[in-house]
């Protein structure tokens, strides 16, 4: 059952996390999707802005200027770096008005977000027949030439491409002779705009399928765990049962077979002709109806919560009370190699409990001691005044409890085992009553164990209750 249990969570933990990952996917996808669409209604939105009358004015102006530059290269009466230099300038200055007749053309778009703009000037080649003379390269890692606002690589997003293709006539003097000469110029450029935002813009967009998302996954996460939890609890539950019965079924069998034996005893002639005898007949039943009783008892009565038990309350001397109980408890077991050490607190302390119940508690306590001890068992029994709480401690030196299995010793019907087997009698009721009779007395247990080197449980009342 168990193993089906481990292969059921790991199924649906690989199925859960396959569930994220198509998720994850599908939501990727979608903000990819929302991305693209939201970019390109943004360029549909001012792809006229670089066709206007006053964009073709400001780059006639700076193709013009260029190709000054560059015939002057040609005539062979600057360099080339000088031709570039010449250039730059131009672009500075032309840049302002750029800057400013794009930021009027996108207000007047009335988006709800901003954009910046900029255009750069990737490569600049001179033709001349079927020889090509590069004269500017972004890609041999010249600096580029821009019109526009600065804005990272990371925020670039391509607006447009373009190659723009001119011829100019220019003379020149050649042997002595003027000679028309054709300039062909090829200039690439890329337009860039920066969405201000936008990944603000499109997270926005999505946000009910986000929260759709995460609620949904939150309620399957909690379904899983819901179901999962419940499994455990009805195995534990069935295990609880199946352990139950088997411990009352052999807890119930010696009684009713010692029953079963006096009551065809008295059948017998020899029993009734022997008046000894037939009283240690009925001394017999009536220990075993006794014990039945007690067995019964102990179900129902240990079965109680800290709320159900009605406790009958009366003011007793500490020292007094503790000392009777540890007597009467050494008696109990006078045939087994016990040894208590008792210390109890120095001050007069007068405590309102309920003496049967608290003491059955206690009882409960130190016959554990003794059932999961040693060969020869040590008890250390101790009680301190702190403030206006009572401390007991009671300490053996028994085989110990694991980690795990503290969180549980409290536990309706739990009993330690060793390995799959309980090799101590006992329906594991005692510690779960001893547990809500002390919060019955508004009071709280705790214990510290070490396997091999023994148990200590605290138990704090107030002394006023």
């Amino acid at each position: 059952m168990k193993k089906k249990v481990n292969i059921l969570i790991t199924t649906s933990a690989v199925a859960l996390i396959a569930l994220c990952a198509i998720q994850a996917y599908l939501i990727h996808n979608t903000y990819q999707l929302k991305k693209d669409v939201f970019i390109k209604e943004t360029k549909k939105a001012i792809s006229t802005i670089d066709n206007t009358v006053e964009m073709d004015s400001l780059a006639e102006v700076w193709y013009t200027y260029l190709s000054e530059s560059l015939i002057e290269y040609k005539k062979n009466n600057i360099q080339k770096k000088e031709a570039l230099n010449r250039f730059r300038p131009i672009t500075d200055s032309l840049n302002h008005l750029f800057v400013a007749y794009y930021k009027k053309e996108i207000a007047n778009r009335n988006l709800e977000y901003d954009i910046q703009y900029k255009k750069d000037i990737k490569s600049i080649v001179i033709f001349d027949g079927e020889k090509m003379d590069s004269i500017f390269s972004e890609s041999n890692g010249e600096n580029v030439y821009s019109f526009g606002e600065k804005f990272s690589k990371e925020d670039e997003v391509v607006m447009s491409k373009a190659r723009w293709f001119t011829d100019m006539d220019y003379e020149n003097e050649i042997n002595n002779d003027m000679i028309n000469v054709s300039l062909d110029i090829e200039v690439r450029t890329i337009d860039y705009i920066n969405i201000i935002g936008w990944k603000k813009i499109v997270f926005k967009q999505m946000a009910t399928l986000f929260v759709f998302s995460v609620v949904l996954f939150l309620f399957v996460v909690s379904l899983m765990f819901y179901s999962i939890r419940n499994l455990i609890r009805q195995k534990k539950l069935a295990d609880i049962k199946t352990d139950f019965i088997n411990n009352i079924t052999h807890e119930l069998k010696t009684p009713m077979a010692t029953l079963g034996i006096a009551t065809k005893s008295l059948k017998k002639t020899e029993i009734h002709n022997s008046p000894e005898a037939f009283s240690n007949t009925l001394d017999i039943l009536d220990r075993q109806n006794n014990r039945l009783q007690k067995l019964v008892d102990q179900v129902v009565t240990n079965s109680l919560g800290s709320e159900e038990i009605v406790l009958n309350k009366e003011e007793i001397l500490d020292d007094t009370y503790f000392q009777n109980v540890l007597k009467d408890f050494e008696l109990s077991v006078q045939n087994k190699n016990v040894t208590i050490t008792s210390k109890i607190e120095f001050r007069e302390v007068h405590l309102s409990i309920d003496k049967f119940m608290f003491t059955t508690a206690i009882l409960n306590i130190l016959d554990n001691a003794v059932k999961y001890g040693k060969e020869e068992v040590d008890i250390v029994f101790r009680t301190y005044l702190k403030d206006d709480m009572y401390e007991i401690s009671i300490h053996d030196n028994g085989i110990g409890i694991s980690d795990k299995e503290q969180r549980k010793i409290f536990e309706k019907f739990y009993r330690v085992a060793k390995g799959d087997l309980h090799d101590v009698k006992g329906l594991g009721l005692g510690l779960f009553y001893t547990n809500q009779i002390v919060k019955a007395h508004q009071g709280n247990i705790k214990l510290e164990s070490k396997q091999d080197l023994g148990t200590t449980f605290t138990i704090t009342i107030p002394t006023h209750i």
